[in-house]
């Protein structure tokens, strides 16, 4: 689930009135940063004359089965949100946008999806907080399931506006806002490689599995295991800052592939399974450094091929952490989706998505990372061997994660944790053979 929680207006003079449905469905891309295609949108209001608040997105669960429960869980979400943070909605506007299936008319979709628009209408209506508009966007068109004028939203539905001739256009042109294309288009900025870049890169990963894996358990080359992740690390990001210098930032994540090599990629992501060197990772989080590790970060989460692609967590986590950092919301919030997707239990993860969508300062969690990097350089304790005293008195651990309450705890392979994924058979079935996979750390 992802919520957005930013305001909408970047400033007093920069505020605008949207009186129509049309407007509504006009603005909804400005008002996340993206299209949200095969969403439910919930955006709540506040006060007489209806300001815009916290904005909350899912998916469109596919199963008619889930809808009044998923309907239940977001109202109540928003709501409670927005009461965190002092303010409860006076109202909300609802967004069903989901694209025809192949053979089906955008109609059709409007009347699928009609169940769902009452059910999460009941589910605010339940918590006092009425829908006062509930639209459908499919294929370049809207539908208003609360309106029931002809004249002002015909039963064919009505065209969106021309890209940048809307009012909410005009002022996202004015305030800096960008629309970065589809959800679709962003999250498949970080998918898996396929074909047979895919089938190299998992070889790659098996060799490097069975290097790395006796090492790893063995314990004694677990820390010159973790320096040399580090190093290679250190040496991409550098290389993908030389190619910057050159070329200027690639916003085309297939160039940036050509810049790590399968073995380099596969040393990298079963070296982040580490979860010391994942948090060690982290640091790589400001300028000049931000920039070459989201693209690094975002390469290597698409290296995480096969039978490893639940590998891709670790990856997908720090480039949301990256763009968080670095103020790129939207970027944190897709990445951070994308990785509690693949690994719904993975805690770094869940706290970040949660910071993010609560509009936390991600200055708290930089400055701790600083300190720890600090001690370590001058020879310190580390935050994980030793805690401190925070000025209320109560010793905790320094790290961010620690202080969510988790104590440090033994590599995963070491409490069974591990797992090894099985390749499919030709025919769809499980197994023609196991093999021994780097283990993965959940946390």
């Amino acid at each position: 689930m992802t919520k957005h929680t930013e305001s909408t207006q970047p400033s007093t003079a920069g505020q605008i009135t949207l009186r129509s449905p049309a407007e509504l469905a006009d603005a909804l891309p400005y008002l996340m940063g993206f299209h949200p295609d095969d969403s439910i949108v919930m955006v709540a209001l506040h006060g007489e004359r209806g300001r815009f608040g916290g904005r909350l997105r899912l998916g469109i669960p596919a199963a008619n089965e889930e809808w009044a429960e998923t309907s239940k869980q977001l109202a109540e979400c928003l709501v409670s949100g927005s009461e965190r943070r002092g303010d409860r909605p006076s109202a909300v506007i609802v967004f069903l946008c989901q694209d025809p299936a192949e053979g089906e008319a955008p109609e059709a979709v409007m009347e699928r999806l009609r169940p769902l628009a009452q059910r999460l209408r009941l589910a605010c209506g339940r918590l006092d907080v009425p829908v006062l508009e509930a639209l459908c966007i499919s294929r370049g068109r809207f539908w208003s399931y609360c309106c029931p004028d002809s004249r002002c939203c015909p039963r064919g539905g009505t065209p969106l506006g021309l890209p940048g001739t809307t009012v909410m256009a005009a002022a996202a042109v004015y305030a800096g806002i960008e629309v970065r294309g589809s959800l679709r288009e962003m999250e498949a900025r970080f998918a898996p490689l396929t074909g047979p870049r895919a089938q190299e890169q998992e070889t790659a990963l098996d060799e490097a599995g069975s290097a790395l894996i006796p090492r790893i358990l063995g314990g004694a080359d677990r820390g010159v295991v973790r320096e040399e992740t580090l190093d290679l690390v250190r040496l991409l990001i550098e290389r993908f800052r030389k190619a910057s210098a050159v070329t200027g930032p690639v916003s085309a994540d297939i160039g940036d592939d050509g810049l790590v090599a399968p073995g380099e990629a596969a040393a990298i992501i079963l070296g982040l399974q580490d979860r010391q060197t994942r948090d060690r990772a982290a640091e790589w989080m400001e300028a000049p450094d931000a920039e070459p590790a989201l693209r690094l970060w975002r390469a290597v989460a698409r290296r995480c091929v096969g039978a490893y692609q639940d590998h891709a967590a670790a990856p997908l986590t720090l480039a949301g952490w990256v763009a968080w950092s670095s103020g790129d919301e939207t970027v944190a919030r897709v990445a951070l989706a994308l990785a509690l997707r693949v690994d719904p239990d993975y805690l770094f993860a869940k706290l970040l998505h949660q910071g993010a969508n609560e509009g936390l300062d991600p200055e708290a969690l930089r400055r701790c990372l600083r300190e720890e990097r600090d001690e370590r350089e001058a020879g310190g304790a580390t935050c994980a061997e030793s805690p401190v005293r925070p000025r209320g008195g109560r010793p905790r651990g320094r790290h961010p994660v620690g202080r969510a309450g988790r104590a440090p705890d033994a590599h995963p392979a070491a409490a069974g944790r591990g797992r090894i994924p099985a390749k499919r058979r030709g025919d769809g079935r499980r197994p023609v053979r196991r093999r021994r996979v780097y283990p993965r750390s959940r946390r």
